[in-house]
């Protein structure tokens, strides 16, 4: 069988199979360039007009067919094909699929020739430089990546975490607070000076810093609320601080229904309370439990034994047990709540956390050396009290606890249901919530 004489006419042959007009399939617009004949079989090497050296038979299947190089070392850009794509396009197909691909692929072809067979093409190019102007595949792309979007905006914006601390003096708050964080983040003084006047009535102290680590910045406002617990009459001493709660829930409001609302609200609402429980080594004191149930619906307490290196592990144990129960008796919830588990991992995690609450906790900002190691820890005239060792208090765990796992979860539990519950108590109340302006600065009763 003779071949066509057009040079636009592309054939392909192999054995047992019948010739395909190309010319047929190919509309005009994208029909191949014309093969370029092979060099004599005596040259071997690459030259300067041709970089690629012979390798094996080309169309037709005799020794004097046009020689393809390796369709790895033949840059494609997207959206064209070279001058060697018709030969390595018919190298690439299977003996014995010409006959097939002129009956069903024919009608196929000509419409997905330019779109899906030079992407698919160009696919095992991706990452070799393009020619002609064309461009190049980039690197992985799959849905996951969102997950290193969010972690690059959120970087960019920073995070924003308000801890209160709550307890009569002397409890050493301002000493853990500093060992969470590892810097001096709260007031300095263990107790009042003899200069200082005892406050009457409890007062609101709250003291924001920027920490960065590894890129990561965030706000962190510590609350700290002396006189709390300290007077003769302590009644409705809770007063002032649910009162401070509701006024950053208030704020926080006020915010969100005025007509020209900020592109990122200020969060000055408190997600996490420390409450500090005397190791007295009984019970807990009637204050203890009406100040928990009181503010238990309308922030994340989590309740903490002061001081535990004053007991041995026994009267610990036996403490941490007893209060757990009296908290089960007043029916006093304390984060993380078994209504807010979400899933069976959730549940799971947390009844361990439960189990081990309240944390028996000490706090030290002073280094010692132990074994050779620079360790925080408190030193008596037996021993140092490591901090950070599992064995002598839970420090570890609460530090855990709140920054490592939990973080973000009392962000979410504060807005989700803490927050809310005051927002549609308010607009219930109100029959809804005019706009405020910026100017307006009225505070709430509440």
């Amino acid at each position: 069988m003779e071949e066509p004489e057009d040079p636009y006419y592309v054939t392909m042959y192999y054995p047992g199979s019948v010739y395909v007009d190309m010319s047929d399939v190919v509309p005009p617009e994208v029909r191949p360039k014309p093969a370029v004949p092979a060099k004599p079989p005596n040259v071997g090497g690459p030259s300067p007009s041709n970089p690629f050296p012979p390798q094996g038979t080309g169309m037709g299947g005799g020794g004097g067919g046009v020689s393809a190089p390796p369709p790895s070392a033949i840059p494609v850009p997207i959206g064209s094909h070279g001058p060697g794509h018709a030969v390595s396009h018919n190298l690439g197909h299977g003996v014995g699929h010409a006959a097939s691909h002129a009956a069903s692929h024919a009608a196929s072809h000509a419409a997905s020739h330019v779109g899906g067979h030079t992407a698919a093409h160009n696919g095992g190019h991706a990452g070799s430089h393009s020619s002609g102007g064309g461009s190049t595949l980039l690197g992985y792309i799959g849905i996951d990546t969102i997950i290193e979007q969010m972690r690059k905006k959120t970087m960019k914006t920073g995070f924003d975490f308000n801890i209160m601390v709550v307890g009569h003096s002397g409890l050493g708050k301002s000493t853990l607070v500093n060992t969470l964080f590892k810097s001096q983040v709260s007031r300095r003084s263990a107790g009042w000076g003899r200069d200082e006047k005892i406050p009457k009535t409890v007062e609101i102290k709250a003291m924001s810093h920027v920490l960065e680590e590894g890129g990561v910045k965030m706000k962190l406002t510590v609350v700290d609320t002396p006189g709390f617990g300290d007077q003769i009459n302590n009644d409705n001493c809770w007063e002032p601080i649910s009162k401070y709660i509701n006024e950053q829930y208030e704020k926080f409001l006020k915010e969100e229904v005025n007509i020209t609302r900020k592109k990122r609200i200020p969060d000055t609402r408190v997600h996490c309370c420390l409450y500090f429980i005397s190791p007295t080594g009984h019970s807990l004191r009637q204050l203890d439990i009406e100040f928990m149930k009181r503010l238990s619906h309308s922030v994340n307490i989590i309740p903490v034994i002061a001081k535990a290196d004053t007991m041995t592990i026994e009267e610990r144990q036996e403490f941490k047990q007893r209060v757990r129960k009296e908290l089960e008796m007043g029916g006093i919830e304390f984060y993380p709540q078994k209504e807010f588990d979400e899933d069976m991992e959730d549940k799971s995690d947390n009844d361990k956390i439960r189990e081990t609450m309240p944390f028996a906790v000490v706090g030290s900002d002073k280094e010692y050396q132990v074994n050779g190691k620079r360790v925080l820890g408190r030193k008596t005239a037996w021993g140092i009290v490591e901090v950070e060792n599992p064995n002598h208090c839970e420090f570890a765990l609460l530090r855990d606890f709140v920054i490592r796992s939990h973080l973000q979860d009392l962000k979410e539990v504060t807005h989700n249901i803490h927050y809310e519950t005051y927002r549609a108590k308010r607009l219930n109340e109100n029959g809804g919530l005019h706009p405020i302006s910026s100017n307006d600065t009225q505070e709430s009763n509440l």
